[in-house]
């Protein structure tokens, strides 16, 4: 249980540095990770107006939600490093700490003085990293970019929202799997640092993230030849799979993904085991060809019953079964508090 976890471990990062060169959301988030782990994160920002997510919106006591979101756990510094004295005190940082992040374009941080090249020459123990949008080299490497725009030069919303229209994935999702993929590296390249007794230098890319992230489809795509459809809230090959409405208007999210499952949900949740021997649904292959069949029957015997009846008979019969709850809802969740998230 949570309440018997020890409390006084020291964290994994302690006593690791982390110089920021940070702005938006996938290098702050990134170092996030690295100081709830424990390391100092030193931030530069820029002075008058700091960093471009303050002005998001005013939402906490005057501050932007997204800028506490992500920098509550480091130190922040103005520092105008168009200025000699101010590129000179950002590189004796640089001397001192293990570990630099910058999220600039490919090419500024360089022409500014605090590249890889003449960092790690100061300090050959450091490990820096580059977090872009294309990365550091290739055809795109100048294309400005924002999650939104990877997702879309990705695939991703290709394969998002429905039929006839297509859908962004509502979080800044890019910008979160890049952070992941950048803490990862630098946690991984400290690891080696420890053997080697030298830094290194590591080059992430929204981009290349966000492909890494398309999952099955391109080896779906490589074997059969199909796009992706967009299924709106449901699964590309597993169904019945996604919200219903019930009979009082409030969703249940279903996931019947085997055949056991499917069998125990005909059977003892929707009462209909005729499904279960008729030819265009006794096979996952065969609910997906008839996925339009399938899901008007499902959407119709939904409006039968209110929703915590569904809720009953999912739970009784041990089916994966979810709620589709608002932030508030989020916020005061059992498992959010118990897990004192």
């Amino acid at each position: 249980m949570a309440e018997d976890r020890p409390r006084n471990i020291p964290r994994a990062l302690s006593g690791v540095r982390v110089l920021a060169l940070e702005v938006s959301v996938a290098g702050p988030h990134s170092t996030r990770i690295l100081g709830d782990m424990g390391a100092e994160i030193i931030k530069i920002e820029k002075p008058g107006t700091g960093d471009l997510i303050r002005s998001w919106d005013s939402a906490v006591r005057g501050m932007s939600s997204g800028y506490v979101w992500l920098n509550g756990n480091k130190r922040s510094f103005a520092i105008d490093i168009k200025k000699t004295a101010g590129l000179e005190a950002v590189r004796r940082l640089a001397e001192r700490v293990d570990v630099v992040l910058e999220n600039f374009a490919p090419g500024v941080a360089a022409r500014m003085g605090l590249g890889a090249a003449e960092l790690c020459a100061r300090n050959p123990r450091l490990i820096y990293c580059s977090l872009s949008g294309y990365g550091q080299d290739g055809p795109y490497r100048d294309v400005k970019a924002y999650d939104l725009l990877i997702q879309g030069e990705a695939g991703i919303i290709a394969t998002t929202g429905y039929p006839d229209k297509p859908a962004k994935v509502g979080l800044p999702i890019i910008d979160l799997a890049s952070s992941m993929y950048a803490a990862v590296g630098i946690v991984l390249a400290l690891y080696q640092r420890e053997k080697t007794g030298t830094g290194q230098v590591i080059d992430i890319s929204m981009f290349d993230s966000a492909v890494a992230w398309l999952g099955y489809f391109p080896h779906h795509y490589w074997h059969q030849g199909e796009e992706p459809e967009r299924v709106g809230m449901r699964h590309h090959y597993v169904t019945p799979y996604g919200p219903y409405v019930a009979g009082d208007g409030v969703y249940v999210n279903l996931a019947v993904a085997t055949a056991g499952d499917w069998d125990i949900f005909c059977r003892d949740v929707i009462e209909r085991p005729d499904l279960l021997v008729d030819a265009r649904f006794n096979t996952s292959e065969a609910r997906r060809k008839n996925r339009a069949a399938l899901e008007e029957l499902i959407e119709k015997i939904f409006l039968e019953r209110p929703h915590q009846e569904w809720l009953g008979r999912l739970r009784a019969s041990r089916l994966p079964y979810g709620e589709v709850k608002g932030i508030a809802e989020v916020l005061a969740h059992p498992q959010v508090i118990a897990r004192r998230m």
